[in-house]
């Protein structure tokens, strides 16, 4: 329940104004709560003495059977003059899809945007029964206050039984938000989703530096919630559209409630270049580089393949990459149709990002390197060597076919 320490309150109006239900009023300079609360905490963070608190127990199994379906936060990027779900929002509709008719529960996509909102009617035909869509003028570009905000009042307000975010920058910043705020279990960069014979979601994610996979459940909070990194479930192929169900949930939203604004976009990928997540070929490079001047080589060969070129940890550390450019545990999971690890060893963090690639090329000058046990094809020497003959091939045959 929603406490107000009438002591410490001072009828600022604060609470008034950022609650997105209008469930607070002021009387006599004291805030007073509306029974049209759905305790989605903003008022609480928003506070600034203090009177306000929340009050959660753990809730009973009768309660927790009451929370249902299962929710996906539909990411939007900016396309043009368009906002439209990111790709991994369809990653996540293919496992949803599975963890929803295992529950025999709806599947639910939630956007938020504002007039530039588009391109909805592709979640239907990758299967979700119905989309949340949230317009408002503050909406047009993430930002962790607002979006919290909303998603928890639409939380509080549907109660679903399992909430599934992507793990990209924002998924990451903004899924943690609303746990802390709602006092919600949160798995994150999770690899495998499944539902036990309890109807628990079975969140599975590497542990221990990749070493080991826990299995890891919230069995006394919900929404189950959990992060999963893009890439990692396979885009699934669009289908005939369930019926179209768009419902508007409607907001208020106060400039109060937002700490922060988005000044200015920089993109940080070349013009045209695709980012690494969403490349179909990538040129990756290790310790086996040996110098910043050899990325010329690798530059080169990623050009001639029309891929892009992608690094180790152990090369963004040295700054010769941008971290954006990183495939690992600690970086990107990458999907592409081939990837050419050159000069990389193959450690369990490495392996990790790479585990959905179509195929594999390594090339190492050790041949006991640990990725020659998952690449299709292994030439073991010394890639310095190596690249300059392979590029050279790569050219005669394109001059060939002119």
């Amino acid at each position: 329940m929603l406490s107000i320490d009438r002591d410490k309150c001072t009828g600022c109006n604060i609470c008034a104004k950022v609650c997105p239900f209008g469930a607070i009023v002021v009387i006599n300079e004291k805030a007073q709560v509306q029974d049209t609360c759905t305790l989605c905490g903003a008022c609480v963070t928003s506070c600034p003495v203090g009177a306000l608190s929340i009050e959660r127990r753990q809730i009973s199994q009768d309660e927790l059977d009451a929370f249902s379906g299962v929710f996906i936060w539909g990411e939007c990027e900016q396309k043009a003059e368009t906002l439209t779900p990111k790709k991994v929002v369809k990653e996540l509709l293919s496992q949803g899809r599975l963890l929803a008719d295992k529950l025999h529960q709806d599947l639910t996509v939630i956007t938020l945007g504002d007039y530039r909102l588009t391109g909805l009617d592709s979640l239907f035909a990758h299967g979700a029964d119905r989309v949340i869509r949230c317009k408002h003028e503050f909406l047009g570009h993430y930002e962790p206050d607002s979006f919290t905000l909303v998603i928890s009042a639409i939380i509080a307000k549907h109660m679903p039984a399992v909430f599934l975010f992507g793990a990209t920058p924002a998924g990451r910043e903004l899924a943690p938000r609303i746990a802390a705020r709602l006092r919600l279990g949160l798995t994150a960069d999770c690899t495998g989703l499944d539902i036990d014979e309890n109807g628990q979601l079975v969140q599975t994610r590497p542990a221990f530096g990749g070493n080991i996979m826990a299995s890891i459940v919230s069995p006394f909070t919900r929404p189950q919630m959990a992060t999963v990194r893009p890439n990692v479930f396979p885009l699934a192929q669009p289908n005939k559209p369930r019926k179209r169900k768009i419902q508007d949930f409607q907001i208020s939203l106060s400039k109060t409630a937002i700490r922060t604004k988005v000044v200015a976009t920089h993109r940080l990928e070349p013009d045209g270049e695709a980012s690494i997540e969403e490349a179909d070929v990538i040129v990756s490079v290790g310790r086996g580089c040996q110098n910043k001047e050899n990325l010329r080589l690798i530059r080169d060969l990623a050009m001639a393949l029309g891929g892009v070129v992608a690094g180790s940890r152990a090369i963004v550390e040295l700054d010769w990459l941008p971290h954006t450019k990183q495939v690992g545990q600690s970086g990107l999971t990458v999907a592409p149709q081939l990837y050419i690890a050159i000069g990389i060893s193959g450690a369990i963090q490495h392996l990790v990002g790479i585990s959905s690639a179509k195929t594999i090329i390594a090339i190492n000058n050790d041949p006991d390197a640990p990725i020659f046990k998952v690449a299709d094809l292994g030439i073991v020497g010394n890639a310095l060597e190596i690249l300059p003959v392979f590029i050279k091939e790569l050219e005669n045959r394109s001059s060939a076919q002119e």
